[in-house]
């Protein structure tokens, strides 16, 4: 497996001159880095002008591994390549590295550069130096320690990253002592057909001292203008190092990278509005920076997002009065380490009358919104507070929950409310406080529990009665100058009292079923299964020539062959199954008879279009005759496609399960008129994208691979 590592931009607070100068004392040793044990120049060359000079050096560097593997692999030492390629004019130093030793078991390849800033990556001072670096390794055999091996260099490889910004530092210090405060860039004239060099001298002002502290700065400088918080969006937006530790918090090397790589990922497969920073860390931190989960998760949450349209659930959705009056929580200051802190009085509210009344609905809307709002005070207090905040803390009172509480309808929608916020809002628990837990809440704790991710179950503190008011109680997490007056504290809460819900309130069963499960199922997108054997089939039938047949969907398990037919015979109703076991064409009833024949009965107006699992696909026809339209989603069977190429390795580990042999889509259709079509989008021709099912609304179907 190929291990990538890719930075953040790294930014130094000098003119490149000057890191150029504490770059070359690192050669041809460097005692700050133990493992760089010596370096050669094997080869330098300079143009003519004196503008570009390539230097290519052999490094040997001395890795830290037991010493048994370098028995077994009979080496000492490890050799590297290094090929700088410096450009005074343009102010960059290009790297390159391969490894010499093991290269035909062990691949390494390492980029690296140091640019002069510019205005997307830092508008406040284009004079400071940027510094990038991104590396691959490949281990394709290492006699039988692959996974040693690997483990080892990726451990050594993040460690000399740490010290890669100290050292150059440490080398802006030994220049300042020297008196080295200043180096005027770099300039050419060409006279009388000599070459001589000249350096712009910048006015007396600009020459100044190094500060020591300045890689300590980050954000923080008197500018105003240094605080701004850099845009997303947009495929050349980079993540700055600072901006990462400013807004983000403090993350290792390899944590850094998860986060560019998934970041660039988004920037080049999703055509909308790229997520935050914020909320894609999240996601990394709810599976352990695992790119590869992490990457399915957020497609998940983000597909779930954009089919119920939860960006605007703050915008459109208003709280219904009943809501208002007895739903017994709301926000609340903050706790001591800024968070966000939620009250929720839950002996307090009528659980039962609240799903009565409103429904199960109702209720998981108003948690979403709870949980957007809490997104966008996370937001907020990271500003004021000028650190890191990404959770929220709650506090839950239970005085007064009793067995009324544990009503089954009641217990199961709080069971799916849960379930719904863990798998879309992953990370966001930073704290839950739970007071004055009475005798029944372990039974309301063993059916809630296994729901719960374990790391947000390490988050829970209980207290019973009045344990709360003791040492180690409330007052450790949050000011005492803000504890609600309910709880015996001094601050006025505005947080409703809850109480019972009118009875002369409470709806029909049959009211409260035609409204449940909106969010699952109220969406101009619908779902379908396609089973091995079995395709889904949708028919549209045309009256008019010219109309428009328009499709959006996406592929969200397995891989599916999309069709579209055209028969100017009406598909028969699909038979009943009258005995034995239902087969899948119960399950899928198919509109396109056995019978027929391909050519005479119907025929293939779309060339077949082959969709992997996560693309999405959007795509229009323009329909040519009046009749009957066959819309098919087929199984795509892996191994029929290995025919002219070797399998992927997925492919065959997927077709070993069960579960291969069902795919599921989520498609949206519509037929248009030629005049209203006409002139909306800019090519009829079927076309997907890896990820652009995240875009909020589908107008075009020119999204490109």
């Amino acid at each position: 497996m190929v291990q990538e590592y890719q930075s953040p931009v790294r930014v130094y607070k000098h003119p490149f001159e000057l890191i150029m100068a504490a770059y070359v004392r690192r050669f041809p040793k460097c005692p700050l880095i133990p493992m760089f044990v010596d370096s050669e120049i094997i080869s330098e060359s300079q143009s003519d002008d004196g503008c570009v000079l390539v230097t290519e050096r052999r490094c040997t560097i001395d890795i830290e591994a037991p010493r048994l593997l370098k028995r077994i692999a009979g080496v000492d030492y490890l050799y590297f390549i290094q090929k700088n390629s410096l450009n005074r004019r343009d102010r960059t130093l290009h790297i390159e590295v391969h490894n010499e030793t093991f290269s035909n078991r062990v691949i390494v390849r390492e980029r690296c550069s140091y640019t002069s800033a510019h205005k997307k990556v830092h508008p406040e001072n284009e004079s400071w130096t940027c510094f990038e670096q991104s590396a691959s390794l490949d281990i394709k055999s290492f006699f039988g320690f692959e996974s040693t091996a690997e483990k080892i260099a990726m451990k050594q490889y993040a460690s000399s990253i740490k010290k890669g910004k100290e050292i150059i530092e440490y080398y802006l210090r030994e220049l300042e002592k020297e008196g080295v405060t200043y180096i005027p860039r770099w300039t050419s004239t060409v006279d009388s057909g000599t070459v001589t060099w000249r350096h712009q001298l910048p006015p007396p002002s600009a020459a100044r001292a190094i500060p020591v502290n300045s890689a300590k700065d980050g954000l923080h400088c008197k500018d105003s203008s240094c605080s701004a918080e850099l845009v997303t969006g947009s495929p050349d937006d980079k993540l700055d190092a600072d901006y990462i530790r400013r807004y983000l918090g403090d993350l290792t090397p390899l944590q850094e990278s998860c986060l560019i790589r998934l970041r660039q990922w988004l920037q080049e497969t999703h055509k909308g509005k790229i997520p935050k920073d914020q909320h894609v860390l999240r996601f990394l931190r709810a599976r352990d920076f695992n790119l590869d989960k992490a990457r399915e998760f957020l497609c998940q949450s983000l597909t779930w997002r954009r089919q119920h349209q939860v960006d605007f659930l703050l915008d459109t959705w208003k709280r219904p009065q009943l809501l208002q009056d007895y739903y017994s929580g709301g926000w609340h200051h903050h706790d001591k380490d800024g968070r966000p802190l939620y009250i929720l009085r839950l002996g307090q509210m009528d659980t039962k009358g609240l799903v009565r009344a409103l429904g199960e609905e109702a209720l998981l809307r108003q948690v979403l919104s709870i949980n957007e709002e809490g997104l966008r005070r996370c937001e907020e207090n990271t500003r004021v507070f000028g650190q890191p905040i990404s959770s929220w803390t709650c506090l839950v009172d239970l005085d007064g929950l009793n067995m009324r509480h544990l009503w089954r309808p009641g217990i199961k929608a709080l069971l799916r409310i849960i379930e719904i916020v863990e798998a879309n809002y992953p990370e966001t628990l930073g704290r839950l406080l739970i007071l004055r837990a009475p005798r029944v809440f372990p039974v309301l704790w063993t059916l809630v529990s296994p729901l719960i991710d374990e790391n947000t179950r390490k988050k829970f503190l209980v207290y019973a009665g009045n344990d709360y008011q003791g040492p180690g109680g409330l007052v450790d997490y949050i000011d005492r100058e803000i504890i609600p007056d309910f709880l015996q504290g001094d601050c006025m809460c505005d947080i409703p009292e809850g109480g019972m819900v009118p009875k002369f309130l409470y709806r029909t069963a049959e009211e409260l079923e035609s409204e449940e499960n909106r969010l699952l199922t109220d969406s101009i997108y619908k779902s379908a299964s396609i089973y091995k054997g079995a395709p889904y089939e949708l028919l549209i039938e045309i009256t008019e020539a010219s109309s428009v047949i328009t499709w959006d969907f996406d592929v969200s398990k397995g891989d599916v062959v999309f069709n579209i037919y055209h028969s100017r015979r009406a598909p028969q109703p699909p038979r009943k199954e009258t005995h034995g076991i239902a087969s899948l064409g119960a399950v899928n009833p198919q509109l396109i008879d056995k019978s027929w024949v391909l050519g005479q009965d119907y025929s293939m107006v779309e060339k077949a279009l082959m969709c992997r699992e996560g693309e999405s696909v959007q795509g229009s026809h323009i329909t040519r005759w009046p009749g009957f339209y066959i819309l098919q989603w087929r199984f795509l069977n892996s191994a029929a496609c290995a025919a002219s190429s070797m399998p992927r390795v997925d492919d065959v580990l997927a077709s070993l399960q069960v579960s291969s042999h069902k795919c599921k889509i989520m498609y949206y259709t519509e037929v248009l008129a030629s005049c209203d079509f006409r002139g909306s989008m800019t090519s009829l021709e079927s076309c997907h994208s890896g990820f652009s099912q995240l875009s909020g609304t589908t107008t075009s179907s020119t999204i490109s691979r």
